[in-house]
């Protein structure tokens, strides 16, 4: 843990810096505002719903030994298939998320900090510590949302976006962490 002495600041700094850029693209830039669509009949599908409690569904609901059966291949045919996530009832929790979306941040920095310093010595050259913390970072911003597309079945605009997204807060670590590497 001697990295942390030394890099307490880049690993601090970046999730500030990467925090508030991911606010401006999300609240400022047009570009997320397409990401959700509206149900048809939100008003009968809500009732329908209410009184789930929280967590992740699927319809049609199956298990491995139904896969096969024709009535399940039947409502596959029919649709919708579906995942849904349920939140709890009320607001949303947006501090929460901030908080939760912030300590997210500085873990990445923490592991990008600990991957860079066992990689590259302290006094290494801009570019050398910018190519593996923003590898780093960009690994775990950005590479981690392509499994919402393949098993989630999120739209794969949403992901090539949260793709590029992660690119950005990547390449800001990484400029974060090469500007303050120990000399």
């Amino acid at each position: 843990m001697g990295f942390l002495g030394a890099l307490w600041l880049p690993i601090l700094l970046s999730a500030v810096i990467v925090f508030i850029a991911s606010s401006i693209m999300h609240m400022l830039l047009p570009y997320h505002r397409s990401d959700c669509s509206r149900l048809p009949n939100e008003d009968q599908a809500r009732a329908a719903l209410r009184g789930l409690s929280r967590g992740l569904y699927t319809i049609p609901y199956a298990t491995h030994q139904d896969m096969k059966s024709p009535a399940l291949q039947e409502k596959y045919r029919e649709g919708p298939v579906a995942m849904l996530t349920v939140y709890p009832s009320g607001p949303p929790a947006i501090p929460k998320f901030l908080g939760m979306w912030f300590v997210f941040c500085l873990i990445i920095s923490f592991f990008a900090a600990y991957l860079t310093w066992h990689t590259v010595t302290p006094g290494a050259n801009y570019l050398a510590v910018f190519r593996v913390a923003g590898t780093a970072a960009f690994m775990a911003y950005g590479l981690g949302s392509i499994s919402n597309g393949i098993w989630k079945g999120q739209p794969w605009g949403m992901t090539i976006k949260e793709v590029i997204d992660g690119l950005v807060y990547g390449l800001l670590t990484a400029g974060t962490f090469g500007w303050l590497w120990p000399r």
